[in-house]
């Protein structure tokens, strides 16, 4: 079966880069000096300084094996080549969001990011979330509704940019 494909915008790969390339030339001489310093205590059946590194240690090689392995299927959205005329991975759109119970509605920005880089607080929504696939395929003016925790919100676009 052939690895799904994962989308990254630009920023998103730089981010991804530059935290491996932290993780390998930083934080693991971090670690293996605080190893050093841990075995320097002597015995190792009650020593939780050498057992709180190892653990360390391993949750970050698990996350080096964790970037390395999802560089390999990434895809970078070329934003050049994206047009304004749908929503698509890696658009920003302009909505007006409406909630059908109470009737208030705000004005809210996204941008439509593969599920690594969604940061829903930065306002980076995945195209995997109910949200964000609602969203792929839609045009200015469109206006949909789609069922969210808390209840039924209609959504219309107001503008779509790269």
């Amino acid at each position: 079966m052939a690895e799904k494909q994962i989308f990254l915008t630009q920023a998103g790969l730089e981010k991804l880069e530059n935290e491996l390339e932290e993780l390998k030339s930083v934080k693991r001489k971090e670690i293996a000096e605080k190893i050093k310093v841990a075995l320097s205590f002597g015995d190792l059946s009650e020593n939780s300084e050498y057992d709180e590194a190892k653990n360390e240690q391993a949750m970050m090689e698990a996350r080096i094996a964790e970037i390395e392995a999802t560089l390999k299927r990434v895809k970078v959205i070329d934003e050049d080549e994206l047009g304004n005329e749908h929503i698509h991975i890696g658009s920003k759109v302009e909505l007006r969001v409406t909630n059908k119970q109470n009737g208030n509605s705000s004005v809210i920005l996204y941008q439509i990011v593969g599920s690594n880089e969604a940061d829903p607080l930065e306002g980076l929504i995945s195209d995997e979330c109910a949200v964000g696939r609602a969203l792929l395929g839609h045009s200015l003016g469109d206006r949909f509704d789609v069922e969210v925790p808390s209840g039924v919100m209609e959504y219309e676009v107001l503008a779509i940019s790269k």
